[in-house]
């Protein structure tokens, strides 16, 4: 089968299309003709080997896919420990994947995985956003925040602040539902938060990007506001922040990584929010956006996009 196999620790480079042997049949999990494989920031990490957990060399890329079973089922699914999503064939644990319904999208289903658990626990488990708050989501037009803006404002956020580093990504996040959107690097990005909640600090910030971005963020906080961080796509770290400076303003700096929710409660962490994920799609009234997508063999290009912040919503390879 073709896969891209990373035998060097490095950048989008590092991605090579080679044949490889296809997994064999496992008791107990599922064996997936791969359609399509969802591309992520922590794919990009994990060829550099700057993500939170280590990896080992070769390994193949890629922890979600969609495809067919032998039996011809519809799958969507986290691929197995030891099998990669970049290639024609992979492992899926049946706990760890849905059926996907008709008219749903190999792109929306994959969207609903990474991106979406993502969304829906920053803003249930983690942020614990009640109606009426204010929410700031940059990278407004990515898989992750794309969807946390329309389920915020499904929830009731009181004001949804999309941050975007282009106009024509802020109209994206206008469009999905967003009440104001605003440039990702302006002189003062504190100032700016709090210009486009009218004046006054925001309650709620779910931030990827890292570095100064954080920094502005938690600065821009309301009394008991929560700052979730859930990536650092720029590569840059936050300014340390000494526990005690927290307590003006009772702030909260939260962090969210979606490989605890399998570890701790697969079933009730991903099983019962995927469910509730693939009834809004069903009804209509959750978008997951359509990225771009390439074929297996442009993987590296893919990454090079996603780095450089090319991309818009669910980034996917295919492979047919």
């Amino acid at each position: 089968m073709r896969a891209i196999q990373v035998t060097r620790f490095g950048g989008p480079e590092v991605l090579e299309l080679v044949d490889l042997p296809a997994p064999d049949p496992i008791p107990g999990l599922e064996v997936l003709e791969v359609d399509a494989a969802g591309v992520n920031y922590a794919d990009t990490h994990a060829v550099e080997n700057s993500y939170l957990s280590a990896q080992e060399l070769p390994f193949v890329p890629g922890a979600e896919v969609v495809g067919r079973t032998i039996d011809g089922r519809r799958l969507c699914g986290f691929t197995a420990s030891g099998s990669g999503g970049y290639a024609e064939r992979a492992l899926v644990a049946p706990t760890a994947a849905f059926e996907v319904p008709d008219g749903v999208s190999d792109a929306a289903a994959l969207g609903l995985l990474v991106q979406g658990l993502t969304a829906w626990h920053l803003l249930r488990t983690s942020a614990r956003m009640v109606p009426g708050e204010s929410v700031v989501v940059h990278a407004a037009a990515g898989g992750v925040g794309s969807l946390a803006i329309q389920l915020a404002k499904l929830w009731g956020a009181g004001r949804v602040i999309a941050v975007a580093s282009s106009e024509e990504k802020r109209q994206l996040a206008l469009d999905l539902g967003a009440d104001v959107a605003i440039d990702s690097a302006p002189a003062d990005l504190t100032a700016a938060l709090r210009e486009a909640n009218g004046g006054k600090r925001v309650d709620i910030v779910l931030e990827m990007v890292g570095g100064a971005t954080t920094d502005a963020s938690l600065r821009a906080l309301a009394p008991f506001g929560r700052l979730v961080v859930y990536g650092m796509a720029s590569r840059e770290a936050a300014t340390p922040i000494p526990p005690t400076s927290l307590m003006i303003g009772s702030h909260s700096v939260i962090g969210f990584w979606l490989v605890d929710c399998m570890k701790v409660d697969p079933v009730g962490m991903v099983g019962a929010p995927l469910a509730d994920l693939v009834r809004l799609v069903a009804t209509g009234e959750l978008r997951p956006l359509p990225g771009t997508a390439y074929p297996i063999e442009d993987a590296r290009r893919a990454h090079e996009d996603m780095r450089a912040r090319r991309t818009t919503g669910k980034v996917t390879l295919t492979t047919r």
